[in-house]
């Protein structure tokens, strides 16, 4: 197994950077703003070639007792219970603090191998910023710059030999992981995606707060399900663009935006209990137009008079009506009632998506099309489609070749593409059809 380091500090100490700069990645959100960081985000880094993993974790709290900092305090005790290395994060430039030796307290009782790292030492004299230090106990501080690299492979490299050495009998070559299907989740906020990462789950992997924004980045969690293997990304709620004021908020929605562009399939989670607003008609457009396979979740469906959930149903017919090729769930992410019908449907629209469509099934499927409903005529002129290819999937893509395509309408379009949808069976994802004309060899003369 490949050995787990965990990053542990207070807020604002630069534990993102690290970890950005560990997994050679952007995934973590970095700004200058403490509290950033809330669940605990895992990555994939290499030495040479040494594999591990690296947890992020949020400003630590070991004594806090309530509120969203004791839900931050969870995931952080839980990464370091998971965790072979423990790199404890302090500020060399602010120096020693109470909280500082609050969590020296806590890792000294964890039973963890513990490495002090004093981060944000650029232009300054080892000496003058590690002394403060030792007062921890915790051995000779590391000394690095996440933001610029100083020292960071020194301090892999002997975090790496520390941990192998804790477990000799492994070489940290095995690579088990297994990513899957990577299914986004999107909603606005507080509509109960983090509830139904941890019920999917079966844990408190993320922070579940009735609050809304408790989520901020976007956590990448791979799990198995009946012997498959997915990636949940759970993504923080996208409010309509006047009601985003936070920076913090900003970097949140770029998150999800990207989530949604990187996923196989996007779970679009509604509020059954709210009304189906026009930033959750903007958010299923943005999946639409980026091509991505859906599935639509009504969370907390529970509770509800019939009355009520018929009205919900009309709404969501005359409000979403251009998903009709996504399947529509109603669920409970908190009584765990419809989950298996969901992972059900996302399984069919990631197969929808990633369909292989032969030239000659795709070419008899239009012949059929055209000879139930042939394309209206410009003027004297009819287009004649001729054949038809794959031109990619997620989504799949049908190029269509013929003569004076340009003069076929939007309604035939649609046409068409129900027509193949219907022929191969291809719901929950969206299919994008282009229409390539022949050219004219006599055009001009």
């Amino acid at each position: 197994m490949k050995p787990v380091i965990a990053l542990v500090g207070r807020p604002n100490v630069g534990k993102s950077t690290l970890f950005n700069r560990l997994t050679r990645s952007r995934d973590a959100l970095v700004a200058d703003l403490p509290g950033l960081t809330r669940d605990r985000h895992y990555g994939e880094g290499r030495l040479g070639e040494r594999p591990f993993l690296v947890i992020d974790t949020g400003g630590f709290e070991p004594v806090a007792k309530e509120g969203i900092m004791h839900q931050m305090a969870k995931q952080t005790k839980q990464a370091v219970a998971e965790a072979d290395i423990i790199i404890f994060i302090v500020d060399g430039r602010q120096g020693l603090t109470p909280h500082d030796k609050t969590i020296t307290d806590f890792l000294r009782k964890s039973g963890r191998s513990v490495m002090l790292v004093v981060n944000k030492s650029e232009g300054m004299k080892y000496t003058s910023v590690a002394a403060d230090f030792y007062e921890l106990g915790l051995g000779d501080p590391y000394v690095i710059s996440a933001a610029h690299g100083d020292g960071v492979m020194d301090l892999v490299d002997e975090s790496l030999n520390l941990a192998f050495a804790q477990r000799p009998d492994e070489t940290g070559e095995q690579d088990t992981s297994h990513q899957g299907v990577k299914i986004a989740i999107v909603g606005r906020p507080n509509v109960g995606k983090s509830t139904l990462v941890n019920t999917v789950l079966g844990e408190d992997r993320v922070i579940a707060f009735d609050m809304p924004g408790t989520t901020r980045d976007s956590i990448e969690i791979p799990f198995e399900r009946e012997g498959k293997h997915y990636t949940l990304i759970d993504t923080a709620g996208i409010r309509r663009r006047g009601k985003v004021f936070e920076a913090i908020e900003k970097f949140s929605v770029v998150k999800t935006l990207q989530s949604i562009s990187e996923a196989n399939v996007v779970l679009l989670l509604l509020d059954a209990q709210q009304d189906i607003s026009e930033q959750d008609a903007h958010i299923a457009g943005f999946v639409l137009e980026s091509g991505r396979a859906l599935v639509v979740g009504v969370n907390k469906w529970d509770g509800l008079t019939s009355e009520k959930r018929d009205e919900i149903k009309m709404d969501l017919e005359r409000k979403l009506s251009f998903l009709s090729f996504a399947k529509f769930h109603f669920i409970s992410a908190l009584k765990s009632t419809g989950i298996g019908p969901l992972m059900k449907s996302i399984d069919a629209a990631y197969v929808a998506a990633m369909a292989d469509l032969t030239t000659p099934k795709l070419t008899r499927a239009l012949i059929e099309a055209v000879e139930h409903q042939q394309p209206r005529r410009k003027g004297s002129i009819r287009p004649k489609l001729r054949y038809a290819h794959q031109g990619g999937q997620n989504p799949p893509i049908v190029i269509i070749h013929g003569n004076a395509l340009n003069s076929i309408d939007d309604n035939y379009k649609r046409y068409l593409e129900k027509h193949f949808r219907e022929t191969f069976s291809l719901i929950g994802t969206p299919l994008r059809i282009e229409f390539r004309s022949s050219k004219n060899p006599f055009a001009g003369n």
